[in-house]
């Protein structure tokens, strides 16, 4: 009977263990001031953080340094890396003519 005692009582102090580890981690996190910019031009394939105007949500570019992708990067890092841009490429507008009266 000691030696189930001794389990238990070694289950529940790792249990109470990793529950606090896991609840100081989590607050670490989200009480993060980190100051993050967004960083176009400088992604991997399939790494960016989130959607552009050519597709909807992360993960989803399909060539690395495309200038419309971004990923967050630590604030004042973005011009250090080369092909990295604060601003998104201008859009160009497909100039549509309009035929007047006929």
């Amino acid at each position: 009977m000691k030696q189930k005692t001794k389990k238990i009582i070694s289950g529940a102090m790792a249990t109470a263990l990793s529950l606090g580890v896991a609840a100081v981690s989590t607050q670490v996190v989200a009480k993060s001031n980190c100051p993050v910019e967004k960083c176009y031009g400088i992604v991997k394939k399939a790494k960016n953080d989130c959607g552009t105007s050519k597709h909807a949500c992360a993960a989803q570019s399909k060539i690395n340094g495309d200038k419309n992708d971004w990923m967050f990067v630590m604030k004042g890092n973005c011009d250090r890396i080369v092909g990295g841009s604060l601003t998104p490429p201008k859009v160009e507008a497909k100039a549509t003519a309009k035929k007047k009266g006929k």
